[in-house]
């Protein structure tokens, strides 16, 4: 990059934002027709990868704050998609329903199309070393010391 580094490095900040949010605006939109939400596909992608888990846990998991995930969660449950159950002590544990394996399917089908469109203008090997950069970026323990 050449130019004033300041400049560089706000410019490289909003591209990856605005990337960002292309992909969540598409996706957003494309999960709509599947009866879901951008944020909702997310949660029960959540659940689905760690059954059981705690609120806790799962906003965590999903870039929210304890009670946003709370309020999300208790909206899946009321659509029958997610189950909540006693754990030990005060933890509630969350499960999808078959009714919420089925949006999440239904989700992963077309954020697949979807992200395959975004990602359309990067060949293979660009997309690959673009992953490992950013794999890099998010891993603080991968920082030249």
């Amino acid at each position: 990059m050449h130019g004033d580094p300041h400049i560089q490095l706000q410019l490289l900040g909003r591209a990856v934002k605005q990337a960002q949010y292309r992909q969540h605006r598409a996706l957003d939109g494309a999960l709509a027709t599947v009866g879901t939400t951008l944020a909702q596909w997310d949660a029960l992608r959540a659940i689905s990868r760690s059954p059981g888990a705690s609120a806790r846990e799962l906003a965590a998991a999903t870039f929210q704050t304890e009670q946003a995930f709370g309020t999300l969660v208790g909206r899946l449950a009321g659509q029958s998609l997610v189950d909540r159950r006693p754990g030990r002590g005060r933890r509630i544990e969350h499960h999808l329903t078959a009714a919420g394996e089925r949006v999440l399917e239904a989700g992963h089908a077309v954020a697949d199309e979807v992200l395959a469109e975004c990602f359309a203008g990067l060949g293979e090997p660009d997309r690959a070393a673009l992953l490992e950069l950013l794999q890099r970026l998010n891993d603080p323990s991968s920082y030249a010391r």
